[in-house]
């Protein structure tokens, strides 16, 4: 009894590994260069910043009136009993891209599947956006996040000066669990000085 109770958890974390793309996506990424990687990167920003403005036109406030924002179009995660997951992005500041920046997150609890999604974080002033520059934010998973939807946006608030938007682009995920993200930035290089 001990062993099948064993084997099926086993078997969800491996189902998830092999999800469809998972390993032919692995090999595409070694095949490109950086810049190419980059590119793709930023189309996918600008592909998600269009999805939530049209979901929800009313998150352009949080676009023109942030401090900065930095958008993932792309984090991954799965999860049986422990969680992970990952995601790269840009950062914005005063409408221009200033650097890279990458989200890992972890989670333990009840939970079973694999989803992707993506997630813009707005930083309400100057002090909150120098903190992710300064690689010095983190918060937990899921915390205050609003789920992008028609008209969402009008009843949200900055929360500790952030506000968070999440919109499920794929898979499936049951999730009762207690977790936390954390961020990494990097600066592009000046360019011309």
């Amino acid at each position: 009894m001990t062993r099948k109770l064993f084997a099926i958890p086993l078997a969800l974390i491996l189902a998830c590994a092999l999800l469809p793309g998972s390993s032919s996506a692995q090999t595409e990424a070694k095949d490109k260069t950086p810049a190419q990687t980059r590119q793709e990167v930023h189309k996918g920003v600008l592909d998600a910043i269009a999805r939530y403005k049209k979901e929800d036109p009313g998150i352009d406030r949080f676009f023109k009136k942030s401090a900065g924002y930095v958008v993932f179009p792309r984090v991954g995660k799965a999860g049986l009993i422990f969680g992970v997951g990952h995601g790269g992005g840009e950062l914005f500041e005063k409408g221009r891209v200033v650097g890279t920046a990458s989200i890992s997150l972890g989670t333990v609890g009840l939970q079973a599947g694999a989803q992707e999604f993506s997630e813009i974080v707005f930083f309400e002033n100057q002090a909150a956006l120098d903190r992710f520059k300064q690689n010095k934010f983190e918060f937990a998973a899921n915390a205050s996040a609003v789920i992008v939807k028609h008209g969402a946006s009008t009843s949200t608030e900055y929360r500790d000066g952030v506000a968070v938007f999440n919109q499920v682009t794929g898979g499936a995920m049951v999730e009762a669990a207690l977790g936390g993200q954390k961020f990494k930035f990097t600066a592009d290089a000046k360019k011309g000085k």
